[in-house]
């Protein structure tokens, strides 16, 4: 058994043709399984020695490139079928781009992996330098793939550590994409232990187990972290998160509309039920203009709590002679009177969602309701509301970008991020939209207050730490105090991703040593 286990690797090696595919998009699939809900995380130790393995047959740049790109795909397809779901809403428009979304989400950001292998494979070498230039590669082009053509950073490798709080410490340091480095080359060292031929036992076993004793030593640095973070509230805030829990094919039917803006009032309670000092709803939560219909802004003030506010998500319109000309969505912030008091648009809009790219080239409508693409905001911005400490209001997956979820001039004490993932059902969609926010709030260390439509709402303090959760599918109310932000800046959100492009480069460096040596 053993003797047949170690020719694993040369078999991997010697495969060609559309088997050398077949595992690579296996390998790639079964990598998704440690990311969000399934958290197997020892899954990443067969998918990435495996990658490995399949790169040492690589004979060249063009084979180096499939491999990359069957597993990129493989990721991709595991990791994003869920977006077929949002066509499913109004099936009979768009259920026939199904087949051509899945392929592009999954052969499209695999360009990203199949480059990284190419570039992985220019540091390669018989010992631990493959696993550090893999790290090193995987970590660079995740950063392009957040990046590039607006960026979809959706399912960084790091995210895997949510469910282990000590590792996840880290990413207030190096970040996510840091985190993934690391995550990589503790995944991929033990392809050490299968080289063919090794002539340097003790060393080759040393190496093999690096990767997982950084993790170990991450985690221990990050359970002291945690032992000295504090648990302390803002005083006189309390926070009430409306989860209505409306189907998104029920959302925007006229006949709905009434009774699914009902739900929200009758869930707010009045008044705050005299605690309550601000209340939230999710992204798109109000079905009017909220400037324009007195009658429905007279209910809307029965919920704002006496010297409080509704925070809430709204399609924000504006006119000339007399028609629609321009759209934004946004959140809006209304006083006990529903007067507005302060706005915030969407300034990082979602491609085919929101908005056409291409539009003259591709005679297509965007998936959400109306006929007009929506505009985008200005850029992050920081919001200071009579009550609370200053906050950045993020709007759906605004908060999956890494660095880029607050006003660096104008520090906020907390994020807000409302959302409406209804599009998705109960698919591991939201769940990892879920660990994004998780991951910003280490980095950041600011809470994340999360409303969403259908799920997942929660409170989250900048450890991490999640404090209440409402789970998907639930139509319910969540009440929670606002966490103190962390006692100090972390370094990640002074520097950014500076720290984890050092960490790429020693990587790098450390890979170009292994092969020239």
């Amino acid at each position: 058994m053993l003797e047949t286990i170690s020719t694993i690797p040369a078999r991997l090696a010697a495969v060609t043709g559309w088997q050398r595919w077949l595992f690579a998009f296996v390998f790639g699939a079964s990598a998704v399984t440690a990311q969000p809900p399934f958290h197997v995380l020892p899954a990443l130790l067969i998918a990435f020695p495996g990658f490995v393995w399949l790169l040492d047959g690589a004979s060249s740049r063009t084979s180096a490139f499939g491999i990359g790109w069957m597993f990129g795909a493989g990721y991709f397809a595991a990791s994003l079928y869920w977006v077929s779901n949002a066509l499913l809403v109004d099936a009979a428009r768009f259920a026939w781009l199904i087949p051509f979304v899945v392929l592009g989400l999954s052969l499209g950001p695999a360009l990203f992996i199949a480059a990284m292998a190419v570039l992985a494979r220019q540091f390669w070498s018989r010992g631990v330098g493959r696993a550090f230039g893999l790290a090193a590669s995987w970590a660079l082009f995740e950063w392009f793939r957040g990046t590039v053509l607006t960026g979809f950073p959706w399912n960084p490798v790091g995210n895997v550590w949510i469910v282990v709080p000590p590792v996840l410490q880290s990413a207030a340091s190096i970040g996510v994409y840091g985190l993934s480095a690391i995550t990589v080359f503790a995944a991929a060292a033990p392809s050490v232990l299968g080289t063919p031929g090794s002539q340097r036992l003790s060393t080759d076993r040393f190496w093999g187990v690096s990767g997982i004793a950084v993790l170990g030593l991450i985690a221990i640095a990050g359970a002291f972290r945690l032992a000295d973070a504090p648990g302390e509230t803002v005083p006189g805030v309390f926070l009430r998160i409306v989860q209505p829990n409306i189907a998104q094919r029920d959302k925007w039917l006229p006949a709905r509309r009434a009774s699914n803006y009902a739900r929200h009032l009758q869930m707010s309670g009045q008044r705050g039920n005299g605690r309550i000092t601000h209340v939230i709803w999710p992204e798109t939560a109000v079905p009017f203009p909220v400037s324009s219909d007195d009658a429905r802004l007279a209910l809307m003030r029965r919920v704002v709590p006496l010297k409080g506010l509704l925070l809430t998500g709204a399609v924000r319109l504006e006119r000339q002679n007399g028609r629609v000309a321009r759209v934004w969505n946004s959140l809006v912030a209304l006083d006990e009177k529903a007067h507005v008091v302060a706005l915030y648009d969407k300034h990082h809009l979602v491609p085919f969602g929101e908005y056409m790219p291409f539009r003259e080239f591709l005679p297509l409508d965007k998936i959400t309701a109306g006929v007009l693409d929506f505009s985008p905001g200005l850029g992050p911005r920081t919001l200071r509301l009579s009550g609370l400490p200053a906050f950045s209001p993020l709007i759906c997956y605004e908060i999956i970008f890494p660095a880029r979820v607050v006003d660096t001039d104008d520090r906020p004490s907390w994020m807000l991020n409302i959302t409406n993932d209804a599009w998705f059902g109960t698919s591991a969609g939201p769940h990892q939209h879920f660990a994004s926010a998780t991951l910003r709030a280490v980095e950041e260390g600011l809470p994340v207050v999360r409303a969403a439509n259908t799920g997942i709402s929660g409170v989250i303090d900048s450890y991490g730490r999640v404090i209440a959760r409402l789970d998907l599918d639930r139509a319910e109310t969540l009440d929670s105090e606002l966490p103190l932000a962390a006692d100090s800046r972390t370094l990640f959100s002074q520097f950014g991703n500076i720290i984890p492009g050092v960490l790429i480069i020693f990587m790098f460096s450390a890979a170009g040593i292994t092969r020239c040596r």
